[in-house]
């Protein structure tokens, strides 16, 4: 059996093993290890065991991980989250779809915070599906929402996802950050138009709140939430002035998180236990997935399947890979779950985007965009089951997945923005570089 044979038969039984819930390192891992062995022997493999976990979990671009997961928390166990849905719904209160479009902002600001769409989504149905239904929304439009909002904790910065592309794709994640910034925003402002048109074409869906407030209520909603868009502020300012690295902006980040939320008296023994048990656990989790994904990609590079995949793909444009690449990512998101998605994905791709000559760091918002709409395709729809867990038997399944599918319509719209135009993700990037 030569070594193209066992690449796919890796890359089938990885998938295999990730259908029956083996988590994704170890699944990722074993048959890395399992593949080398039968390419080069005992020897080979146990060398290679050793080496890559030890160089990758030394690199010091993966201690961002830790500290922007210990922001988010620090900065949602302190409260500096509260007040989001509240201040968003007082300022767009009379916007047509008002409480839809205030849980896109609302979301946007605590995905930034959070860098976790599940934690997004999970937040908000609690929050504000209760609001909409109450105020008469339609239990459709509530509910796709709160779990298309929350795939913007992928693309707006600081993402793990986005991290973890950049170590993987050997990218400058201070670059990635920055060019998440606008695709991000351009996302959210595409749901919030989707949203005001659908509901001027049927005000039923969404009836419109006669609610006033005066200028001190907003005021003091102002006050309550300001420290959040300031946190997020400070991070992405000082990476595009160049003051620090997206790897310090992680450690910068949790500092400024700790000050605001002592400078609140928010700051205690037992946020900060939590936030930093938190952190490890999912750091643990996030590493031990990296590490098998590395491993992965060593037996992939050896199996030669690359260099195959980059044949079959000879004579085909930049632009027919990209919509290629994207069918196959957009059928992927429909059974697996989006962090095993790229890291299955990338070591087998990553030669052919070198051969195009293809900007990695406009693929890799492309990817995690792509990821993003994957977090609310049926079947699996992460998100989607996130909110129908915490409402219960409140909305069905189905009703939420319906009202998720115009979002995946404004998605698909802002991915062939994104495609036909890459300027949208490159600009910043290339003013930050000068």
């Amino acid at each position: 059996m030569d070594r193209l044979d066992i690449g796919f038969i890796g890359i089938f039984l990885t998938l295999l093993l990730i259908g029956v819930r083996v988590p994704i390192g170890v699944a990722m891992g074993a048959v890395a290890i399992g593949g080398i062995y039968a390419m080069l022997g005992i020897m080979p493999a146990i060398g290679i065991a050793k080496a890559v976990p030890y160089e990758l979990v030394g690199d010091w671009n993966l201690s961002a991980v830790p500290m922007f997961l210990l922001m988010g928390y620090i900065a949602s166990g302190a409260g500096l989250t509260t007040g989001l849905f509240g201040a968003a719904r007082v300022f767009l209160n009379r916007v047509p779809g008002g409480l839809a479009s205030a849980t896109v902002a609302s979301s946007a600001l605590f995905a930034s915070a959070s860098g976790s769409s599940v934690a997004t989504a999970a937040a908000f149905s609690r929050i504000a599906i209760p609001e909409m239904l109450k105020a008469g929304y339609a239990p459709s439009l509530a509910a796709g929402s709160v779990a298309a909002a929350g795939t913007l904790g992928s693309l707006i910065p600081p993402s793990v996802l986005l991290i973890v592309f950049g170590l993987m794709m050997d990218v400058s994640i201070s670059s990635l950050f920055i060019a998440g910034l606008i695709p991000g925003l351009l996302s959210g402002g595409m749901f919030i138009a989707m949203i005001t048109i659908r509901a001027m074409i049927d005000p039923r869906m969404a009836p419109r709140l006669q609610e006033t407030y005066s200028r001190r209520q907003k005021i003091e909603l102002v006050k309550d939430v300001w420290p959040l868009p300031v946190l997020i502020a400070g991070v992405l300012g000082g990476i595009f002035s160049g003051i620090f690295t997206a790897t310090e902006a992680g450690a910068v980040g949790a500092f400024l998180a700790c000050v605001i939320a002592a400078g609140r008296r928010k700051l205690n023994l037992d946020v900060m236990r939590s936030a930093l048990i938190d952190t490890a656990i999912s750091t643990s989790a996030i590493f031990v997935i990296v590490v098998g994904a590395a491993l992965f990609a060593r037996f992939i590079a050896l199996s030669t399947v690359p260099v195959w995949v980059t044949g079959f793909f000879e004579g085909y444009s930049a632009t027919w890979v990209i919509v290629m690449i994207g069918a196959l990512y957009l059928v992927l998101g429909c059974f697996l779950e989006s962090i095993s998605i790229m890291l299955l994905t990338l070591p087998v791709l990553a030669p052919l985007l070198g051969v195009l000559g293809i900007d990695l760091i406009w693929f890799g918002i492309l990817t995690v965009k792509l990821l993003e709409i994957g977090l609310v395709t049926p079947p699996v729809g992460m998100n989607v089951y996130v909110i129908r867990s915490s409402l219960g038997n409140t909305i069905p399944l189905g009703r939420i997945f319906a009202g998720v599918s115009w979002f995946i319509l404004a998605d698909l719209i802002t991915l062939a923005l994104l495609i036909a135009f890459p300027a949208i993700s490159l600009w910043l990037p290339a003013l930050m570089a000068n």
